[in-house]
């Protein structure tokens, strides 16, 4: 079954159908794929961090071993309430086969009836099994993930400073749309740095001037800044960045998912100068900030979509080893990055 119209999505989601036993979720917004994966497992369980009765697989967890998929499925809640099985695809074709056939297996009841099977995936395309049998089993449901309208993210906006009982002036609030990155997770850290800026509590109300001052402070010590400098091949900026960062007290984690969303804004760039936009048209569509668009559309024009692939595949490995118990994760993070930097010099930055 296909659910594409945002009502029916978001019934779903706050309301899931009992007969519906695997969620297929898709699209390149990764950010907005594992948002809406969230809402629903918190809906399908009490405790997603159970390690009894919710099971979380990787593509490379399957990939290793293809019957892990198939025993997570079949086993049996310790507490006798509902199993949860989460797993998450990065593209991979002999995984994608394994997911489509444990789809049709489980939405007919082949495994444990009582489990849920969500699945979090990039963008798909017509022709991937995965997809097709979410669309087609009764007992499942496959929903695609698309960039949010503009109207959208002013309405996440508004509702977010509203919850926090602060506010910006119309002409404020499409500045700072327009400056959005286009991808969920991102956006939702921009979001709560403005908070942060307005004053939580404060009942502010600020307008463009005091606006355009937060979105010109980049300080040095930014994840967001380490990232630029990777993906441009500049390995001492990126590492001297990364430490400033964390002596501030920011978590290693965070610079993982920093050098996830700049891939990020390199792929919206290289897809939309695809697609007739001009290079200047397809910065600020992806959210660049004015001071830093040469340098990334030097970088996109080097950054094609096969490296980039390779390296949103090192980053979801080193954020899936940062939440490994023990992990050095400030060793992961800083690894990350040089790493980025060496494929930055081999394309020629």
């Amino acid at each position: 079954m296909i659910l594409s119209k945002r009502p029916e999505v978001d019934r779903f989601l706050s309301q899931p159908d009992p007969a519906v036993r695997a969620v297929l979720i898709h699209g390149k917004d990764r950010g907005g794929v594992g948002e809406r994966a969230l809402v629903l497992c918190r809906k399908l369980v009490p405790d997603i961090d159970d390690p009894f009765d919710v099971t979380v697989l990787t593509e490379a967890d399957v990939d290793a071993d293809p019957t892990r998929l198939e025993d997570a499925l079949t086993a049996q809640s310790m507490t006798g309430g509902r199993r949860l099985v989460r797993l998450r695809l990065d593209g991979k074709a002999s995984v994608d086969k394994a997911a489509a056939e444990a789809v049709k297996v489980h939405a007919e009841g082949g495994y444990n009836p009582t489990a849920a099977l969500v699945i979090e995936a990039g963008a798909l395309g017509r022709d991937s099994g995965l997809r097709k049998a979410a669309e087609a089993a009764k007992g499942a449901v496959s929903i695609a993930v698309y960039d949010d309208e503009v109207g959208d993210v002013a309405r996440m906006t508004r509702e977010a400073l509203a919850a926090d009982r602060v506010g910006l002036t119309s002409d404020a609030l499409e500045l700072f749309v327009a400056r959005l990155p286009r991808e969920r997770g991102l956006m939702r850290q921009e979001i709560e740095r403005l908070i942060l800026y307005i004053g939580p509590g404060s009942e502010r109300t600020i307008g463009p001037d005091e606006l355009e001052a937060h979105l010109g402070v980049e300080p040095d010590a930014s994840l967001f800044d380490a990232a630029l400098q990777a993906f441009g091949a500049r390995a001492a900026p990126a590492q001297a960045s990364l430490r400033r960062a964390l002596a501030e007290g920011e978590h290693p984690a965070q610079a993982v998912r920093a050098v996830t969303g700049h891939l990020g804004k390199l792929r919206r760039i290289n897809a939309l100068t695809a697609n007739g936009a001009t290079a200047k048209e397809a910065a600020k569509a992806a959210g660049v900030f004015w001071k830093q668009e040469a340098e990334m559309l030097r970088q996109a024009r080097a950054w094609r979509p096969d490296a980039l692939s390779d390296a949103g595949a090192s980053a979801l490995e080193a954020e899936r080893a940062c939440k490994s118990t023990g992990s050095p994760d400030a060793l992961i993070a800083e690894r990350l990055l040089l790493e980025v930097v060496s494929r930055a010099r081999r394309l020629g930055l």
